[in-house]
């Protein structure tokens, strides 16, 4: 174990780490901090599962941020994303209900899925389900 600020921080050798972000947990943030807080665990070689998605603009920048730093930080490859969402058919009025409830509480009615490319080998998105095929170490 390494002690960092106070708190200790276990180091995993060639294991698999995923983490499991509830979106309470960005919620409040803004975009910068919600992709630095992504970047932070993505540069540890974690793979994340986020309960809700990230908003286009975030992702985009996300992306955008993940490609400077591709040549420039030894060792990282860039990010995979895949994104299931619960988009069904709906009627006029669930459809404006929910859209109430996504400004209101943003979208927690999917799951997205961010993993460093060095350890995520493919992710496959069908409509209902996120395959996700890993390399070995």
């Amino acid at each position: 174990m390494v002690k960092k600020k106070g708190v200790e921080e276990r180091k995993y050798r060639g294991e698999l780490m995923i983490h499991f972000m509830p979106y309470s947990e960005i919620a409040r943030d803004d975009a910068l901090t919600r992709i630095k807080k992504i970047m932070g665990l993505v540069l540890q070689n974690k793979i994340i599962i986020l309960q809700g998605r990230l908003k286009s603009e975030e992702e985009a920048r996300l992306i955008e941020h993940t490609m400077t730093l591709v040549g420039n930080l030894p060792g990282f490859q860039g990010v995979e994303i895949a994104v299931l969402s619960g988009e069904t058919e709906r009627s006029m009025f669930e459809n404006v209900r929910r859209n109430i409830a996504k400004i209101l509480i943003g979208e927690q009615d999917a799951v997205t899925i961010i993993g460093p490319a060095s350890v995520v080998k493919e992710m496959k998105r069908n409509p209902k389900k996120i395959e996700l095929l890993l390399k070995r170490r």
